[in-house]
């Protein structure tokens, strides 16, 4: 019979739950993680992997259909939809029984079902409406995760009308796309179904594509996926999904007039909703939400003694990295300890791997204006840059934002080629409270892309280099 007492429970074995598990067990605590599905969770599943993957193979069919700009003639170019999605899956399967091996490794038990709290420290493993064990904890994480959101009257059907699962796992190529959202979840689709040939349509209801983007990033953005041939409709509403035998006429309100599309398919990507039902909340009268979100404090705490929440079930940024690091923050500060630090969402990345690529961290220069401060703001183009001309990738931009009394590096903003790896760099500076004189004095490679990164600071000091 299997051990039901331990130092923490953690529903839900995410990118957020298997970690903080992990660091937990490090930690010296006796741990059991509770996971209904997959290990992994969405994103390892069905979400940041295996989408990668997909655009992985839409990269390299962009690559061949242009390989007459690198000197190369290739005729007869095809592809397999099923293999595409085939990879796709292999690799989110070899992961996730990856993770599986790192909490055995780690003595990390895990029961296969569904946790509910009872309150005072007790959780149901639940299975098929059965109860398979009840288990004791002194510390209860909560890490659920969320799924896609639903809007009255525009609901998925799985056949015609998509989700991100259906979007990731196509049976054949559809001839024509509608995307209903522009976050990241939204483009991504739009950039892969694009790159394989997909006639594709974007719609959104905010004023620009990727609303959290800063203002010249969703700009120059939105002019690269156009140049693709993308349709983007911004300050537009989707009223009405009519459905015919094999494809959907789409009723969008644009500038007070309706525009009917008629695609093979549409994907909704307006969000996601956490995952806040049949966990036993009501047990627990301490635990909050906020807009459907449970809320909780720098340390995860919520208000409820010894139940913590973490990852997309506390609300945006909906990011794994961002639960990950929430996950080892609460153990850390449940074990006591030295040194742990709340969480601070100003130094949390974001990436969106479309084509051209988005990464920033930190504040836009509007919401910098917005908050009174005086800055400085410093851009750069990839059309100046070497390596980004060598590799046939010339069209970018790099904007950094620094605060103009003290030179705080307030926010850094990136579109094009391997932004996704760059990055990094601004955020490892922020988190570190460097200002601008360490950027400038910091040497960076040649011929590199991340160079951009430099001339980007140089530029918000009257001091570039080469544009």
């Amino acid at each position: 019979m299997a051990e039901t007492n331990f130092d923490i429970v953690i529903i839900g074995g995410g990118p957020g739950g298997y970690v903080a598990a992990i660091r937990a067990a490090q930690l010296k605590m006796k741990v059991a993680v509770i996971e209904a599905n997959h290990l992994g969770g969405i994103c390892l599943n069905w979400g940041c992997i295996p989408t990668k993957a997909l655009l992985r193979s839409s990269e390299i069919h962009h690559l061949i259909t242009h390989a007459d700009q690198f000197g190369f003639e290739v005729k007869g170019v095809s592809f397999d939809i099923k293999k595409i999605v085939a990879r796709s899956r292999g690799v989110a399967k070899q992961l996730s029984g990856g993770i599986g091996h790192l909490l055995k490794k780690n003595k990390v038990t895990v029961f296969d079902g569904f946790g509910k709290m009872l309150g005072k420290g007790q959780v149901v493993v639940q299975k098929d409406g059965k109860t398979l064990d009840t288990l004791s904890a002194k510390h209860i994480i909560i890490a659920t995760g969320a799924r896609a959101r639903v809007l009255p009257g525009l609901e998925p059907d799985g056949k015609l009308i998509w989700t991100y699962r259906e979007a990731m796992t196509p049976e054949i190529m559809p001839k024509s796309i509608l995307v209903v959202g522009s976050g990241a979840i939204g483009i991504e689709f739009a950039s892969f179904y694009r790159n394989l040939g997909a006639e594709v349509t974007v719609v959104e209801v905010m004023d620009k594509i990727l609303p959290v983007e800063d203002d010249d990033i969703s700009a120059f953005a939105r002019k690269a996926f156009e140049k693709q041939g993308m349709k983007i409709l911004t300050s537009a509403k989707t009223t009405k999904l009519e459905k015919g035998t094999n494809n959907v006429t789409v009723h969008i309100d644009v500038a007070g007039k309706t525009e009917k599309i008629t695609v093979d398919r549409v994907i909704m990507a307006v969000g996601i909703s956490a995952n806040t039902e049949n966990i036993g909340l009501e047990s627990v009268p301490g635990v909050k939400l906020d807009r459907g979100h449970i809320v909780t404090d720098g340390y995860m705490k919520t208000g409820e003694p010894g139940v913590y929440a973490i990852g997309d079930v506390t609300g945006a940024p909906w990011l794994a990295h961002k639960a990950s690091h929430e996950g080892v923050i609460c153990v850390e500060k449940i074990a006591g300890a030295p040194d742990v630090h709340p969480m601070d969402k100003s130094n949390i990345p974001g990436c969106t791997y479309c084509m051209p690529q988005v990464a920033s961290v930190g504040m836009t220069e509007r919401a910098a204006k917005e908050k009174g401060l005086s800055i400085r703001v410093g851009k750069f183009p990839f059309m100046g840059n070497g390596k980004a001309i060598a590799l046939g990738e010339p069209e970018g931009l790099v904007k950094t934002i620094f605060d103009a009394k003290t030179g705080e590096l307030l926010g850094a903003h990136m579109v094009g080629a391997e932004v996704t790896e760059m990055i990094q760099g601004y955020v490892i500076g922020k988190t570190a409270e460097l200002t601008e004189a360490e950027f400038m004095h910091t040497i960076f490679p040649h011929p590199t892309l991340s160079e951009m990164m430099h001339e980007s600071v140089l530029d918000a000091y009257g001091k570039v280099i080469h544009f």
